[in-house]
């Protein structure tokens, strides 16, 4: 068998949130949930930004990482891990190999980032470049975890994964129990499921907004319609460059969401540009993606958080914050 067990999947409850919060804890310091004034000025609102690109990966895909590495079976550590991935949940999972003492095999597809190969390679993991979108590099993933001694595949929705992501929101509204609203980017999903699953549990008047590139709409479609959708995805971010919805974390999000926002990437790009200039923050497409969903907001909410989920900016995105 080369994935876990059903009976070792955990339950997606607030106790195991914060279980996996005590787990967390232990290997990384709670991020800043801090206000920017002349963020404030431009926005005009109340904005925190939850620093969630100050982590170790540079990114808040390795709180699942660790998690997971905490809850890994003998036979997983034993036959070790393979996934796909663009480039942060790639770090996060070459991570929590390094923390269990076992080896990772990371598929990649042709867009990932130079700098988010290599980072994954830094790690320890081995990076096969396959495909020229994600759904290719999954599909190859999944193909080196069949067969006897096989590694098991990890995919970006296992339950051990998303309750790691949560603990960003079990943070956030403890240290914020009062917002009006939390801006979340989505790629596949599992961080705003984690916003929506602690926000119930901790500040259940609070609306949690998802965002993502309207160059990679399949996860937006599939919320819309309430089934699993494709599209292509063309988006300059790479961390939300998804392809299909997924069926782990659509019924949550409908649930749970209070609205689904699309934004450009042009737009992303500004929002990068103003973290940059008035929030002191390096972030990538995907991390600067919550903030462009509140810039496309007509009414804002009075205290709102955005979360700038991670910092692996490409040499491409770097060159566009000089871009007038």
């Amino acid at each position: 068998m080369t994935t876990a067990t059903l009976a070792q999947q955990p339950v997606l409850t607030f106790a195991a949130i914060e279980a996996a919060g005590e787990i967390v804890a232990r290997e990384v310091a709670a991020t800043p949930l801090v206000g920017h004034p002349l963020l404030d000025l431009v926005v005009g609102t109340e904005v925190l930004v939850k620093h969630e690109h100050v982590l170790p990966t540079g990114s808040f895909k390795v709180r699942g990482g660790i998690h997971l590495a905490a809850r890994l079976s003998d036979e997983e550590r034993s036959r070790g891990l393979v996934t796909c991935s663009t480039g942060n949940h790639a770090q996060s999972i070459a991570y929590a190999a390094r923390l269990a003492g076992c080896h990772a095999t990371v598929v990649m597809p042709s867009c990932a980032p130079q700098v988010k190969r290599d980072a994954v390679a830094a790690l320890g993991a081995t990076v096969v470049a396959h495909g020229d979108d994600l759904a290719g590099a999954a599909a190859h993933a999944r193909s080196l975890a069949t067969g006897p001694g096989a590694p098991s595949y990890v995919d970006t929705t296992d339950p051990r994964i998303v309750l790691g992501h949560a603990t960003a929101y079990l943070e956030l509204f403890r240290q914020a129990p009062d917002l009006d609203a939390v801006f979340v980017p989505i790629g596949s999903g599992t961080g705003a499921v984690g916003a929506c699953l602690a926000r119930d549990a901790l500040s259940p008047g609070c609306r949690v907004v998802g965002v993502q590139s309207a160059a990679a709409p399949a996860c937006w479609r599939s919320w819309r319609s309430g089934r699993v959708e494709s599209a292509r995805a063309t988006t300059r971010a790479s961390g939300l460059a998804t392809a299909n919805g997924y069926p782990a974390t659509l019924p949550l999000l409908r649930a749970g969401l209070h609205d689904f926002l699309l934004v450009s990437d042009d737009s992303i790009d500004a929002a990068a540009r103003l973290l940059a200039s008035h929030a002191h923050t390096l972030a990538e497409g995907a991390g600067a993606a919550a903030l462009a969903g509140l810039l496309a907001t007509a009414v804002r909410p009075a205290r709102v958080a955005v979360v700038c989920t991670g910092g692996n900016a490409s040499a491409d995105e770097i060159a566009r914050l000089a871009v007038a």
